[in-house]
């Protein structure tokens, strides 16, 4: 039999010290990516003019000068010391200069920002990591669409394989090993190691088997399935490609380029063809010069940057120049030259910090080979040099910066020249707050509008409006910063109000999340201060505001914008944050658990942000209309496309075209006119316009710059209709042949741009697009870019380059995604309730870990349940410590429950309300462009938060809420006593507190606690804060390089998207867009080129908005508003007035007397509202007699009517708004009674004229009567209109400050909307001291239509009048006509119980109320409803007898005793004799709750539910919670409990601590163990280029970058890693510290921090006995800080010591590794610990060969492979490993063997019985259980456990498989022997030796007495047969039914033949066996064929053998 004869192990394991597992490896990379932020959207040409490339300041960054360049720097965090002298160089605004900097300290220096050195596709990188799929193309298709660029990139995942899932945190992804080179500060540690490039790593790559992480292979279909494409096949870049690429335009060849997968193939060559290079140059520089696609040039310098072209080809090109015979040839290189400059010249602009080292070699030979050509006569240019000489100056600048360690990351941005003094231009401006203007109140330089004249030039003019427009965004957010700074250290700060900003306390960036514009992040703040705010009508947080967010007094500000608003989220307090270039640098290190400020301003940010950039970008000769916008010339000119001589058709613009038959002879002629002869065009009746619309047309028609004012309902929209009508009717006039151009309509609201495409729609059905907020117009949908780009033509006719890079772009994004969104899943959860230990485990030290688990003695505890977690009761929020309390304080500490219970009462039924558009939601409307909408659908929402709810269930022990009852503790359902509500919601409450708290214990402190159940309660919170942050952080860090892969492919896909965007414009005829649109388009509009832009509603719109919509290819702009209605909003009052901002361009042109014409003629009002408008508004307004016919309003005796009132107002806190309840319910009321005059909902609107009233009124209108009507703010309400407008007023103070009230603008809308009925509310004895208002009552008097009560009259009884003043006055008016009776008679009989109503007067929709009566059953009882409604059963209820148990019970008349449910308590008695709990009418229970008291298998008693002994019964496992208390081999108690040590057969690992030093300084962080294993904590060895990333344990890379230790007086010129070879430099340090005193240090070393003369005592206290000497220097550790003499310390250093150990700091005790000047020093004792590290990691070459065999002995095992499939591969990727040591080696050896054996027995299995098999394969499930755990090597106790078990399952294998053979041969004794050998085999003690005899025994009689394994004769027979045929062992097979046979000879077999009892195949053919037949091993104990590869390295045992 195979299984049963093995012998214990002939590899002896070996034994090992028991470890933790390798839980994370920590040193992945993170890739970063760089951002510039520069405000031409370019990076800077260094070469270019100043208007090229301005570069923006940034606000995070400080400035530093070199040469007339200045750069700005990361800004530093800590501002100890202010510039005393105040000499800021950097001009009006003042930025953070060199010296106040310096004396702030740096600030991230390890952190964030220095991955993006590398860009984010660094290939060079990637290939090092190796290749992940070993098909190549096979595997295509099973990958979904990632392209092979970024497979190169991914490399292994799993190394450690299901063995170390649960220890290891989250993922289980070892990612780093294997990955390459490691980066620090965006250096690439090459070195020693050289350059991995392709062919190396190829080698060490195709790692991953496409099977080992199925998750990754769902076949996203985004992208490719759009567009009918696959990711393309890599294509070789060749000669003839690249040429092509030279004609094409630079956008395209650098989206080509970009997303192409053969440009990294191309550029990885280490030879290149001159002429090929000199034309790859010549396409990258072209590449460069793109404007519009920063991302993708960003991109492709990525790739440049790490290949071989730039470090190899290159320099190589270049060197070969000197030696270039041919004259021809050498004369063509100055153009090559230069644009490898250019080349240089953007490398170095991109990525300041990571190109550095990259092209120092090219660098170096370039001046040579030029100085070379110039000797020998080629003429270089002037030009050429200033660029290199540049580039020089710049690579020395950044070398000093870099060595000085300030250089760490590629967001060092490079600014142009200033000369000291000179303002600074707006173009260089940061749009952001600066830090000067947040923390020194720097008041900016600012010039006024000019409203009644020109400007000085278009420069001032640009200027005015930039600095106007960016103060009004800035200056709340500084005013309020400033105010908020001061107030810090007020008591009542969260109470306190600040005008200028809203303040949010407590915030949490919580995870990141995936937007289609990029990275978002999940903010969460405190939302108690703020529970009084109503989301939906809120300003608060709207989608672009602006937003800053500090830890550290605004030191240093994250600033976002708000990318989505959810009210619902928001009432949790939570938001979408989308931060700026800058921030997201700075967001890398932030975990959910850091606290931050967060202060809004209110102003739409996005906007400004478009706007703002617009101005700088736009060239002054590129604004059109100079001569009248900033002349203020009122001649104007005719459009240039007009002549003398252009005719215009005017036929579609007329009533009545001609009949077909006219037009076709000669009718086409005669429409056409000269346009510019006025005499000529058509009457205004035929063009169905009156005298001023016909004026308005031929204006706007004729003239370049034509503005048209419209009155209210003077149609000036139909106006701007019949405009583009008459333009698109005549495009051929104005329209270029070479490019197409449409006509562009900018409008201010999302609104009226519906409006006015709807008309153009009338006439134009295609060709147009919608640019703008959700439109709620269904005809427009098809116009928006959104479907637009849904359309197959649109797709198909896409450009190939875009459609390719599309395609790439979408896949990089879905696969970043995917593995962002698991992670930030995670993040998320761990803010929503306690973690469960076992997710923190590798997070814990393991001593605290042990702690945490054993010292929880309470019995009780376990009883409680198997799932409960430790660390709950460890918080204080365990079941046991809260019920223990419960009785002591019931209700004692609930100061909140009143509270609590009256929000739970609020939330009972409410009526719902009237939908109003909540002003929040009209903003925001207006404000997102439709195409970013990141709304999810509803369901995919709801499925994400199902996701995170269910890990929140596996992640979390208990949770802050329960979604369902029960979901947070699972172990509620089997505990003993139920927690109650008020408990469970103290419990929740606690945890909510001290989860928001901030203090977390440091790694110091937690590392002194041995016992963490001594701990108080605020301890253990503390420290379970630091693992929550540790676990945190890990996931962060994890997460990193997705979240900057995904902002980088979004980056490009958005300007990829604007590539489609421009498709699609160019092909329009007429594009719409709101200003919003328009400005965040504003790139696009330049490109498109409208030559006619037409802007509607232009008087609201701002003067830089109106400006950055136009082109320089703009011939005509007609703007069309009214500037006596709304005026542009501004957010800075005195902004507004005193600066004029907000004068729209249209309001200005009017005031300095530009020609424009004002529609006279309304066709909306009826005369007497008109009347209100003219002459107090408008001096002349005319009916049209259209107006004149309306009918009279019903029900009500006026058709306008003001109500008087002097009801005060109500101030509302939040938002600063105004409420009125008497006249929101008088309107309500007076609402509701028009409704019953039969008007429909539609025809009447309620208007307020502030938002605070919108509230009001929405709490009065229940939705079921006033569905439809609509309510809104007066100023959302312009260019509307309605039959009946209800208008409430709302001011009303004793003060008598009418607010909005005297603004002529607001009055003139509010009183314009009506058409047919106006009635208004207010006070008016208020208003009338207001001029305005004076008139308006004058005239509201004159004619009777003002008074204190409205008067109303009833439709049916006229004559009847009732008088309304107030709300309570409708009473008389109950059902809208008057307080008669109705009376009508019902077709039931009853009468109409209604007052007089005038609508339903057939009663058709009446419902009779009064009661039924009718009788329902034989008992005469009656039906209780109301006439209207259906009668039902019969529901009294009478006394029944149940016939089922005889009980008398209550039954419903109508129901059964058969189908009643019986409520007396059941009397049954159950099987197990306790009483049923149940009802008598329900079933009987199944599980019976009694406890009582068992014995378990194992012996112990223990208490359970009875109905837990009913499963015991049917083998469901109980655990057995007994203490173990074993002596383990170590010699310390087995500390698990009976059934954690598995009945003592495998026992727990012990826990006791190690406590020893090892090598390098750390302590053994391994339990008991007997040689410690190398250290597993992260490495500390770093240098000042880089960090080791490995574990401490295994050995370091040297580091191969030069050594940077120099000064003036001598300099290293060895290695890094090496030992210098210069002397310590003694020259005294000539600095000054920045107390203005001399520097205490030594030359070329870093200045101490400490000042002789400031800090003297603390200096020179004697330590090592001369630093009182007058001429004792000082150095500073810079590991620890401490400063000591640098004599004392030198001669300390040089010491020698007999340990080999790093030399530590004398105070502290921290391990000396930073310091030059003890370099040597250092680097010897480096050098020595790692020959330690080696000797413990053993030889190389011992390990390779060990390495070999056991892959060997793994390949050839087909069995384990067969059976344990997943062990097998997991066995075969830890043997891959890069680097194994000698422990690694035995454990893998150990595995082997173990699986291997496990294995057998597994194949073995069909041998015995099939009832026996599940028996055996648990014990074996158990077995493969404890093997799987996490270790680092096996303890003897392991091995022994192991092997004893094994050894028990091999001989009850051995013993199940005889009898199954001889099952009818079994007498009584055998049977006796059989169950005695069965009760040890099976029992669950550990199998002993003695054991072992008796099992033996038992075998040896059995074996005698029965048949071998099932052979049929006797173990006799068998023999003698064996030895008849005299076969040695592995000749005997059978055939597939089992029948044996034997093969002679060698024993392979050689031919086919048939079994003669049964036909089946024997034999086989080539020493190979038919696959259906089998070793005979029942006959001779053979475990493998005589002719066989498998070698015989079975661990058979031998005494079994002899037994067989």
């Amino acid at each position: 039999m195979e299984g049963a004869g093995q012998q214990p192990c002939s590899r002896q394991p070996r034994a090992g010290g028991r470890g933790h597992a390798d839980h994370w490896d920590t040193g992945f990379i993170r890739r970063g990516r760089n951002r510039t932020n520069n405000v031409s959207g370019q990076a800077a040409q260094l070469g270019e003019s100043p208007q090229a490339s301005n570069y923006a300041i940034l606000p995070e960054q400080r400035e530093e000068r070199f040469g007339d360049w200045v750069w700005r720097v990361p800004q530093s965090s800590k501002n100890k010391l202010r510039n005393q002298d105040g000499q800021a160089k950097s001009g009006a605004t003042g930025h953070w200069n060199e010296q106040e900097n310096e004396s702030r300290g740096r600030r991230y220096q390890g952190g964030q920002a220095h991955e993006r050195a590398r860009g984010p596709w660094n290939e060079q990188e990637n290939e090092g990591r190796g290749r992940t799929y070993q098909g190549g193309q096979a595997h295509e298709k099973a990958r979904g669409p990632w392209n092979e660029q970024e497979n190169e990139g991914r490399g292994r995942r799993c190394q450690g394989g299901q063995a170390h899932e649960k220890a290891r945190g989250p993922w289980n992804e070892q990612e780093n090993e294997g990955k390459g080179r490691r980066y620090q500060g965006g250096q690439a540690q090459e070195g020693a190691r050289g350059l991995r490039n392709g062919q190396e790593s190829e080698d060490k790559g195709r790692r991953r088997q496409s099977r080992e992480n199925p998750h990754f292979y769902q076949n996203p279909t985004l992208g490719s399935a759009q567009l009918g494409e696959q990711p393309q096949q890599v294509k070789r870049i060749g000669y003839k490609f690249l040429e092509s690429l030279l004609q094409k335009d630079p956008s395209e060849v650098v989206i080509t380029l970009a997303s192409s997968l053969g440009l990294k193939e191309l550029l990885s060559q280490t030879a290149m063809n001159p002429n090929f290079l000199q034309l790859v140059c010549q396409v990258l520089r072209k590449a460069c010069s793109s404007r519009m696609d920063r991302q993708s040039v960003q991109q492709l310098l990525g790739v440049v940057k790490e290949s071989n072209f730039l470090k190899i080809c290159l320099p190589q090109y270049v060197s070969d120049m000197i030696t270039e015979a041919v004259p021809a040839v050498r004369h063509q290189y100055p153009v090559h030259i230069s644009n490898i400059i250019s080349l240089l010249q953007d490398l170095i602009s991109i990525f300041p910090a990571s190109s550095v080292q990259k092209i120092s070699i090219l660098l170096t030979v370039l001046p040579a080979s030029i100085n070379a050509l110039r000797a020998s006569g080629v003429d270089i240019t002037e030009e050429t040099e200033k660029n290199l000489n540049k580039v020089q100056m710049l690579m020395q600048h950044l070398q000093e910066k870099r060595r000085e360690g300030t250089l760490r990351a590629d967001n060092y941005t490079l600014m142009q020249p200033r000369t000291d003094g000179q303002e600074e231009t707006y173009r260089t401006m940061t749009i952001y707050p600066t830090y000067n203007e947040v923390h020194r109140d720097e008041k900016p330089f600012l010039r006024p509008n000019i409203v009644s004249g020109r400007y000085e030039s278009t420069s001032i003019y640009l200027d005015t409006h930039f600095r106007l427009l960016r103060e009004d965004f800035v200056r709340p957010l500084r005013e309020g910063i400033l105010e908020l700074l001061q107030s810090f250290e007020d008591k009542g700060l969260r109470k306190k109000k600040i005008d200028d900003i809203r303040i949010y306390f407590d915030t949490r960036i919580i995870t990141p999340l995936c937007s289609p514009t990029g990275i978002v992040y999940k903010v969460q703040f405190d939302i108690k201060p703020l529970k009084f705010v109503r989301w939906q009508n809120s300003k608060r947080l709207l989608y672009g505001s602006l937003i800053c967010m500090s830890k550290d007094h605004f030191e240093t500000c994250l600033f976002a914008t708000v990318s989505n608003r959810d009210n619902a989220d928001l009432a949790y307090g939570i938001v979408q944050l989308c931060f700026n270039a800058q921030s997201q640098a700075l967001l890398a290190e932030v975990r959910p658990s850091d606290s931050f400020l967060m202060v809004e301003t209110t102003a739409y940010f996005e906007a400004y942000r478009h706007v703002l950039e617009g101005l700088q970008e736009i060239q002054e000769e590129d604004i059109p209309f100079q001569k009248y916008i900033v002349e203020c010339d009122t001649q104007v000119k005719e459009p240039t496309y007009l002549t003398i001589d252009t005719l215009y058709n005017f036929s579609p613009l007329m009533e009545d075209p001609l009949s077909d038959e006219e037009m076709y002879a000669d009718g086409l002629r005669r429409q056409s006119v000269h346009v510019l002869d006025l005499k000529q065009w058509p009457s205004m009746e035929a063009l169905r316009l009156d005298e001023s619309q016909m004026e308005a047309l031929s204006l706007a028609l004729t003239k370049e710059l034509a503005i048209i004012q419209g009155p209210p309902g003077t149609g000036k929209t139909y106006v701007g209709l019949k405009i583009v009508q008459a333009l698109l009717t005549n495009k051929h006039v104005w329209q270029s042949t070479v490019q197409k151009s449409p006509i562009l309509v900018v409008c201010y609201t999302n609104h009226a741009l519906d409006q006015f495409l709807e008309g153009i729609y009338t006439f134009q059905k295609h060709g147009m697009v919608r640019v703008g907020g959700r439109s709620s117009s269904e005809v427009l949908k098809q116009f928006t870019l959104r479907e637009l780009r849904k359309k197959c033509e649109f797709r198909y006719n896409l450009p190939m380059h875009l459609r390719r890079a599309y395609v790439n772009i979408i896949s990089e994004m879905k696969q970043a995604e995917q593995e962002l969104h698991e992670g930030a899943k995670h993040l998320e959860c761990t803010t929503y309730g306690v973690l469960h230990e076992r997710h923190l485990e590798a997070c814990i030290a393991p001593q605290h870990w042990d702690s945490l688990m054993n010292g929880l003695d309470d019995e009780e505890f376990y009883y409680s349940a198997s799932q409960h977690s430790r660390i709950l009761e460890w918080l204080g929020l365990g079941v046991t410590v809260f019920t223990q309390n419960a009785a002591k304080n019931t209700g004692a500490e609930n100061p909140g429950g009143q509270q609590e219970r009256e929000e739970e009462r609020e939330g009972e039924a409410e009526e719902e309300l009237l939908e109003i558009p909540e002003e929040a939601d009209l903003i925001q409307a207006d404000r997102v462009i439709e195409d970013e909408e990141a709304a999810k659908p509803q369901g995919r929402k709801e499925e994400e938060h199902r996701a995170v709810r269910e890990l929140a269930g596996v992640l979390l022990a208990m949770k802050l809420e329960d979604q369902e009852e029960g979901t947070a503790q699972p172990q509620q359902k089997t505990m003993q006593w139920e927690v109650t509500t008020a408990q469970r919601k103290k419990m929740k409450q606690k945890m909510k507190v001290e989860l928001r708290k901030l203090s977390a214990m440091t790694q110091l402190e937690a590392k002194a606690i041995q016992d963490l159940w001594q701990l108080d309660l605020s301890s253990r919170w503390r420290l379970y804060r630091l693992w929550l942050q540790t676990y945190q952080g890990f996931i962060r860090r994890r997460i990193l390089q997705h979240e900057q892969q995904y902002q980088a492919a979004a980056e490009r896909l958005t300007e990829l998207r604007l590539q489609e965007d421009l498709c699609i414009l160019k092909e329009a005829q007429v594009v719409g867009m709101t200003t919003t649109g328009a400005a965040k388009y504003r790139q696009i509009l330049q490109k498109v080129e409208p030559r006619i832009v037409i802007v509607e509603e232009a008087a609201e719109v701002l003067e830089a908005h109106t400006i950055t919509t136009l082109s320089k290819a703009c011939q005509h702009l007609i703007l069309i508003g009214d500037h006596q209605q709304l005026r542009p909003s501004a957010n800075v009052y005195d902004l507004a007035k005193n600066f004029n901002l907000e004068v729209s361009l249209f309001e200005r042109l009017v005031k300095v007397n530009f020609p424009f014409v004002r529609l006279k003629y309304q066709h909306r009002m009826r005369p007497e509202i008109a009347q209100l408008l003219s002459p107090h508004i408008y001096q002349q307004l005319e009916n049209h007699p259209s107006v004149l016919k309306y009918e009279n309003i019903r029900g009500v005796l006026s058709n306008l009517f003001f109500v008087e009132h002097d009801f005060p107002e109500q101030e509302i806190q939040e938002g600063k708004s105004h409420q009125n309840p008497h006249e929101a319910q008088f309107v309500v009321e007076l609402c509701k009674y028009l409704l019953c005059q039969d008007y429909l909902p539609s025809q009447i609107t309620i208007l307020t004229t502030y938002t605070g009233q919108l509230f009001c009124l929405r709490k009065l209108m229940p939705a079921k009567t006033f569905a439809g009507v609509k309510v809104h703010v007066v100023d959302k309400y312009q260019g509307e209109e309605n039959d009946i407008i209800l208008l409430s007023l709302v001011r009303s103070n004793k003060e008598e400050r009418p607010g909005f009230l005297q603004i002529p603008n607001r009055v003139c809308v509010a009183l314009s909307r009506a058409k047919k009925g106006l009635y208004c509310i207010g006070n008016m004895r208020m208003l009338g001291k207001i001029p305005l208002w004076s008139k308006i009552i004058h005239t509201l008097q004159e004619k009777g239509h003002i008074g204190c009560s409205l008067i109303l009259c009833c439709q049916n009884h006229p004559e009847t009048k009732t008088l309304v003043s107030t709300a309570a006055d409708f009473s008389k008016v109950p059902e809208g006509g008057c307080s008669r009776p109705c009376e009508f008679r019902l077709s039931c009989g009853h009468v109409c119980t209604r007052a007089c109503h005038p609508y339903d007067t057939q009663h058709k929709e009446y419902q009779c109320l009064k009661p039924c009566q009718k009788v329902l059953c034989a008992d005469g009882h009656r039906c209780p409803r109301s006439c209207y409604e259906p009668c039902g059963a019969c529901m009294v209820r009478v006394e029944k007898t149940i016939s089922k148990c005889g009980h008398l019970q209550m039954v419903p008349c109508s129901t059964l005793d058969s189908e009643f449910l019986c409520q007396e308590p059941c009397q049954k008695k159950l099987n197990c004799g306790h009483m049923c709990n149940k009802l008598c009418g329900q079933e009987c229970t199944k599980r019976c709750p009694e406890v009582v008291t068992v014995i378990l298998k194992c012996g112990h008693n223990q208490q359970v539910k009875c109905w837990i002994t009913e499963e015991m019964k049917y083998e469901k496992p109980v655990e057995c919670k007994a203490k173990c208390s074993v002596t383990l081999e170590c010699g310390h108690v087995c500390s698990g409990s009976c059934y954690a040590c598995f009945e003592g057969r495998f026992h727990k690992p012990c826990n006791s601590p190690c406590k020893r030093f090892l090598v390098c300084s750390h302590k053994c962080q391994q339990p008991c163990t007997t040689e410690c294993p190398p250290c597993q904590l992260e490495c500390q060895n770093h240098c000042i280029h880089s960090r080791c990333k490995k574990k401490c344990g295994e050995r370091c890379s040297p580091c191969a970058e030069p050594c940077e230790w120099r000064c003036q007086h001598y300099q290293c010129t060895n290695l890094c890693s090496e030992p210098c070879n210069r002397p310590r430099c003694n020259v005294p340090c000539a600095k000054l510290l920045c107390c203005g005193h001399p520097c205490i240090g030594l030359c070329g070393e870093p200045c101490p921090k400490k000042c002789l003369v400031c800090d003297r005592e603390e200096l020179t206290q004697i330590f090592f006995g001369f630093e009182e000497d007058p001429d004792a220097r000082f150095v500073q550790l810079e590991d620890c800080g401490h400063v000591f003499e640098s004599q004392g310390l030198d001669h300390y250093m040089d010491e020698d010591e007999d340990v080999i150990k790093l030399k530590v700091c004398p105070i502290c005790q921290t391990p000396i590794r930073k310091n030059l000047r003890y370099g040597t020093i250092v680097k010897r004792r480096l050098d020595e610990i790692e020959k330690v590290k080696e000797k413990i990691q053993g030889p190389a070459q011992e390990i390779e060969s060990s390495r070999q065999k056991l892959q060997a002995a793994l390949i050839r095992n087909a069995v384990l492979q067969r059976n344990l499939p997943l062990k097998y591969l997991m066995l075969e990727d830890k043997l891959k490993a890069s680097d194994l040591s000698t422990k690694n080696i035995g454990l893998i050896e150990n595995q082997l063997n173990f699986y291997e054996r496990v294995a057998d027995l597994t194949d073995s299995m069909s041998k015995i019985d099939a009832n026996e098999r599940k028996g055996l394969r648990k014990r074996l499930e158990e077995v493969q259980e404890w093997l799987d755990k996490p270790r680092l090597s096996f303890t003897g106790q392991e091995l022994s456990d192991l092997q004893s078990e094994m050894q028990r399952l091999t001989y009850l294998l051995s013993l199940l498989a005889k009898c199954k053979g001889a099952s009818g041969m079994i007498t009584p004794a055998l049977a006796a022997e059989i169950a005695s050998a069965r009760e040890i085999l099976q029992g669950t003690k550990k199998f002993t030796e003695e054991d072992e005899a008796a099992v033996k025994a038992n075998l040896e009689r059995l074996s005698t007495a029965l048949p071998a394994s099932g052979l049929g004769i006797s173990e006799a027979e068998r023999v003698q047969i064996v030895s008849a045929i005299g076969c040695p062992r592995g000749h005997w097979f059978k055939c597939r039914n089992g029948h044996v046979y034997v093969i002679g000879d060698c024993g392979g077999a050689m031919e086919r033949s048939q079994c003669p009892e049964c036909h089946a195949v024997i034999g086989g053919a080539n020493h190979t066996l038919d696959s259906t037949n089998s070793l005979a091993s029942e006959m001779d104990g053979a475990t493998h064929a005589a002719w066989s590869d498998t070698a015989n390295n079975l661990l058979n045992f031998q005494d079994l053998h002899r037994l067989l």
